[in-house]
Order: structure tokens, then C-alpha cells, then sequence
């Protein structure tokens, strides 16, 4: 049984839909086993000053786990693992290279969280302007143990970089599954038990997990890193040169993020919770599509850029645009009709009120507008690093993040001042007389960013490499026109529906949304089918060859 799990772990998958498909199918499970987790935590807590200081708690370690561990990220490495694979016939020019890595990561990283565990007093006062004397202790403490998490995750990282690199995608994708499975034993067995320190002690043996799982495929592989007593310091100097750009570019967006919670702890009680749990419903379609096709195609972006193969890693490029647009603007659409719907599943049970849920209904509303933006900025920044160019994702995303920041000041003083703007706004999302509106005024700024992100990313790419073909618009044209009529099909149904089912209990509400939601996927097939969609046919070539085990011709072979 463990021969087996082992070699199932080791099985490489070279295509690039392939391996997208395994990557997003992991990523669903974990993201089922993520909204699991935010069900039992908004049950358990409701929009509430408890769950306020959790989420708070993550941003400094995130942010710790951006700017150090991201020297170590498979966007960083991978091009340098196959300049090793290439040097040499043996995996020990590669073993030598990561163990070297592994030496600095570790060294850096133990001194830089002593450093911060020391000032974390000093830290909390600053992020947390909001919180009262008690809620700031309470927020030393877990950001302290969860401190050991950029570390762990940092480590998996550097195994991912391996797994990836030899497309060996089944470890890498099934880690996410396993930290949340760590979270969930934190919330239903550590947290009677600890109180709120059992629930980031939870986190930490989730992080365990993310790690242990990657090992089998590393040590397989046979480049197993160790710590070494003399480094390469001429190479680890080029890694630092290259990841330097991305540090700061991930780490700008998280002190955007961190700038826009800092401002949800002056507004009411809760606000951080609705902000983090609108935005953990809105990353599972962006992590399932968008990121699942720009972390699939990396290994084989940067492998066709160092070969010189231009075309075709523009080709790459376009095929994942494609199929970004054709997944995930259906789903945004879905998202935007049934937001309370979905809300209510996932979250509304136990201490998580009406209001709560209507107020996060209206901040996934403002999130998904910006998911298509989201996958594409994942795609173009791992298309520049593909090609080693590191400093446009960094003026490109810094510049985003302070749009996201003036973009939230600027919102919370009219929508504060301007009665017309804020009446507007609660009618558009239907949170009339509901209190702490303001916090919708977050997730809108954060869209505005990226939006105008993934705009300017676009138009450099395509002054850089020339424009996409036309068959990229149309197919964006074609995923627009279904998410249209997905949307509107799936808004018919819905009222159609609602004086006939009882909307008062779960079975009630998830009935109803499945019903509405899958009239408007059937209507948005038939739509696809009529444009004669280059994706539907390449889905449809694929899951037939999949069925029968045998290759199938089509005129929709994969690019």
C-alpha cells in the first residue's frame, strides 16, 4: 500500500492541461476542505473580535513568509534547477545547488524570526490600531507561534521547487489539502482544549504536513538536500539578485492587504472576519482555475524560454489565457446570482448571523468582479519569470499595491461623506440597514488594484511579444457572451423557484442554488456548443480520451 501511495506521488505528468487538471483537482479539494474549516470557524465564532484577532494574527507571519521565503519559491528556483539538469547527466549538480539553498534559507530565516518574535509587542500596537489592550495580547501571542509557519512552508516550498521542476505534481498539489486538514484538527479538537492558541497550534501541524508530504518524491528523485558548512556563495548571490524583484513585489501586495485589515480593525467588530472570509470564498474559483494553469505551465514556460522557443511560449501563454477566461467568467458569474446563496452553504450556521451573511455575500460580490484580473496576473508574472525579467512584475505590482491603498482611503472618505455614494452602494448590494457597510469599501479598492494590474500587464506583454491572435479574443468574446447568459438564465431560475422551495433551512437554500446554478451551466453549454467554442471541443476531446484510454483526433489538439 505505501509502495503504491509512493509511486503514485512520484508519477510525472507532462502535459500541460494534464497536469493543470490534477492541480486544479487537488486545489478543489482543498479549497472544500478550506470552506469546511471557515463553516465550522464562523459557526463557531460568527463575524465576532475572536475570530478578528485569528485572521489578524497570519499577517505578519505571511508577510515574514513573502520577503524571505519567496528566495526559495518555485518561480525562483525552478529555472535554475534546470540549468543544473542541463549541466550535467547526474542529479548531484542539482542536489549540491538546493542544499546550498537550503543552508542560506534556514540561516536567514532562524535569525529573522527571533528578530520579530522579540518586537512583535511593538509590531501589534502598529498593525492593530483598533484592538483593545486584551485583543492585542491575545494577538501577540498567536502571531508568535504562528511565526514558525513562513519556516516550515518556506522548506516545502524548496521541495515543491523539486517536484515541480521534474513534474512530478501529485505531492505539491495534495499539501494545501493537508495544511487545511491541520487547521480543521486545531478547530475541533486543539481549540477546546487551548482556547485560541489551539487554533494557530492547528495551522502549525498543518504547515508539518505540507512539508512531510513532499519528502517522498524529493528523496526519490535522489537530489535530497542537507545542510551544508561551505556554500556557494557566487550562486546563492545570483538566486538572491533574481528572487530580490519578486521578494519586494509579493511583499508590497501584502503590506497592501496588511494596510487594508489594519484599517478593518478601526471600523466595527468583525469587519476583519467578513473581509477574510468574503476573500477565502472569492480565491477558491481564482486557485482552482487561475492559479492552477499558471502554476502548471511555469515548468514548461521557463524550459521553451531557455531554449529560444519564443512562439511557442507565447502559444503556452495564450492557451492558459483561454482557458482561464473559459472557467472562471462562468463561475464569476454564478458567484455574482447566488453569492447569498453561497454564502449561506458555506458559512451560515451556528453564532454567523443574517447580517453577517448578507454583509459577506456583499464583499464576495466585490471580490469576484476582480478573480479574471487575479489569474492573469498570476499567469504574466510567472510568464516574466519564466524569462528571468523580474523587475516589470515589481514597478507593476508595487505601483498596484499603492492604487489598492489610495484606492481604500479614497473610498472609506466618500462613502463616510457622501450619503448618495453610500446609499447607492448598500442598495446595489442589497445591505440596506445592515451595520459596518464600510467594510465593503476593502474589498472594492483591493479589485480596483488588481484590476487595473492585470490591464497593464497585458498591455506590456503584448508591446513585448506582439499581440495575441484573434483566436484569443474570441475565445475571451465567447466566455463573456456565456457568462451573460449564465448569469441571466441562472437569476430567471432562481425566481422562478422561490415561492416553490422553502429557503428557511440549508436543504432549502442549497437545493435552490444547485437548481438555478445548474439551468444556467446547461443553458451556458448549449451557448458553447452554438459558437462552436475551441475550448468546449478541446474538454470534450480530452475527457473522451480519459473514458476510452485511447487518443482521440480532433481539430482541437492541444497547443
Amino acid at each position: 500500500m505505501v509502495d503504491r501511495l509512493l509511486k503514485l506521488l512520484g508519477k510525472e505528468f507532462g502535459s500541460l492541461h494534464q497536469a493543470a487538471f490534477l492541480i486544479a483537482v487537488s486545489s478543489l479539494l482543498a479549497q472544500i476542505l478550506g470552506l469546511f474549516r471557515d463553516r465550522l470557524l464562523a459557526s463557531t465564532f460568527g463575524a465576532s473580535g475572536h475570530l478578528d484577532i485569528y485572521y489578524m494574527a497570519f499577517k505578519v507571519p505571511d508577510l515574514l513568509y513573502v520577503a524571505f521565503a519567496s528566495c526559495v519559491s518555485v518561480t525562483v528556483l525552478i529555472p535554475f534547477i534546470f540549468k543544473h539538469q542541463k549541466d550535467v547527466d547526474d542529479k548531484e549538480s542539482v542536489r549540491a545547488f538546493l542544499s546550498d539553498t537550503l543552508t542560506v534559507f534556514m540561516t536567514v530565516m532562524v535569525v529573522v524570526v527571533a528578530i520579530i518574535f522579540v518586537l512583535m509587542p511593538y509590531i501589534a500596537e502598529v498593525i492593530a490600531p483598533g484592538f483593545s489592550s486584551d485583543a492585542t495580547k491575545e494577538l501577540i501571542l498567536l502571531s508568535r507561534i504562528l511565526l514558525l509557519s513562513p519556516l516550515i512552508l518556506g522548506l516545502s516550498n524548496l521541495f515543491g521547487s523539486v517536484t515541480q521542476s521534474y513534474k512530478k505534481f501529485l505531492a505539491y498539489t495534495l499539501s494545501p489539502a493537508l495544511y487545511n486538514f491541520g487547521i480543521i484538527f486545531g478547530i475541533i479538537v486543539l481549540y477546546p482544549l487551548m482556547g485560541l492558541a489551539g487554533l494557530v497550534w492547528g495551522v502549525i501541524l498543518g504547515a508539518v504536513a505540507h512539508l512531510f508530504i513532499q519528502i517522498p518524491s524529493v528523496y526519490n528523485i535522489g537530489v535530497m538536500p542537507r545542510l551544508q558548512k561551505v556554500v556557494n556563495w557566487a550562486e546563492m548571490k545570483k538566486v538572491i539578485l533574481i528572487s530580490l524583484p519578486r521578494t519586494v513585489t509579493l511583499t508590497t501586495h501584502h503590506l497592501s492587504l496588511l494596510v487594508l485589515i489594519s484599517l478593518g480593525s478601526l471600523m466595527a467588530v468583525g469587519s476583519i472576519t467578513i473581509f477574510n472570509l468574503a476573500f477565502n470564498l472569492q480565491s477558491f474559483t481564482l486557485i482552482v482555475i487561475g492559479v492552477s494553469y499558471s502554476v502548471a505551465a511555469f515548468p514548461t514556460l521557463a524550459s521553451l524560454f531557455s531554449k529560444g522557443e519564443t512562439s511557442m511560449f507565447v502559444s503556452k501563454i495564450e492557451t492558459a489565457i483561454r482557458h482561464i477566461f473559459f472557467w472562471t467568467l462562468p463561475a464569476v458569474a454564478l458567484f455574482i446570482i447566488l453569492r447569498a446563496h453561497i454564502v449561506r452553504v458555506v458559512l451560515g450556521s451556528g453564532e454567523f448571523s443574517w447580517s453577517d451573511t448578507r454583509l459577506t455575500a456583499a464583499a464576495l460580490c466585490l471580490f469576484v468582479i476582480s478573480v479574471i484580473a487575479q489569474g492573469l496576473v498570476q499567469l504574466f508574472v510567472r510568464a516574466y519569470y519564466a524569462t528571468g525579467k523580474t523587475k516589470m512584475p515589481l514597478v507593476v505590482n508595487s505601483l498596484s499595491s499603492i492604487l489598492i491603498i489610495m484606492s481604500a482611503f479614497f473610498f472609506i472618505y466618500i462613502f463616510n461623506n457622501l450619503p448618495g455614494f453610500k446609499d447607492f452602494i448598500e442598495m446595489l448590494l442589497r445591505v440596506e440597514n445592515v451595520p459596518g457597510t464600510v467594510v465593503l469599501m476593502l474589498p472594492l479598492a483591493y479589485s480596483v488594484g488588481v484590476t487595473v494590474n492585470a490591464l497593464v500587464y497585458w498591455i506590456f506583454f503584448e508591446n513585448k511579444f506582439g499581440n495575441f491572435k484573434k483566436e484569443t479574443y474570441v475565445a475571451i468574446w465567447e466566455s463573456v457572451v456565456t457568462a451573460i447568459v449564465i448569469a441571466v438564465s441562472s437569476y430567471m431560475v432562481l425566481g422562478l423557484f422561490s415561492p416553490v422551495l422553502r429557503t428557511e433551512n440549508y436543504l432549502g437554500i442549497f437545493t435552490h442554488a444547485v437548481i438555478a446554478g445548474g439551468a444556467g451551466i446547461v443553458v451556458g453549454l448549449i451557448v458553447l456548443k452554438l459558437m462552436g467554442s475551441l475550448e468546449l471541443q478541446e474538454l470534450t476531446v480530452s475527457f473522451k480520451a480519459k473514458v476510452w484510454k485511447k487518443p482521440i483526433r480532433s481539430d482541437a489538439e492541444e497547443v
